[in-house]
């Protein structure tokens, strides 16, 4: 079955950091864009970063690019994303899925990051 377990999550201050990890599984991990995506409550998701199949393409949404950045590692069936200087409209539920703004699987259930004094 086609898995997307995010991790990583936790409460920080403003001007924190924080790694966010998403293991995948039951899928040909390689053959895929994959994609964050940011939730808040009452909202819809929010497309945060996407990354080429071989991680070579990498784009992000304007309010996190050059603080946030998006890799992949084939050999684990694993994505991550580094994010940096954390302000508190980051604060979301982080969650992956294949494909670049348009899931293709099933939702995991996501990754909580409150960035709060």
């Amino acid at each position: 079955q086609v898995q997307f377990v995010e991790s990583g999550g936790g409460l920080v201050q403003p001007g924190g950091s924080l790694r966010l990890s998403c293991a995948a599984s039951g899928f040909t991990f390689t053959s895929y864009e994959m994609s964050w995506y940011r939730q808040t409550p009452g909202n819809e998701r929010e497309l945060v970063a996407w990354i080429g199949r071989l991680g070579g393409i990498r784009n992000y949404e304007s309010s996190v690019k050059g603080r946030f950045t998006i890799s992949r590692d084939n050999a684990k069936n694993t994505m991550y994303l580094q994010m940096n200087r954390l302000k508190p409209e980051d604060t979301g539920v982080y969650y992956c899925n294949a494909g670049r703004g348009a899931p293709v699987w099933y939702w995991g259930q996501g990754t909580q990051v409150t960035v709060s004094t």
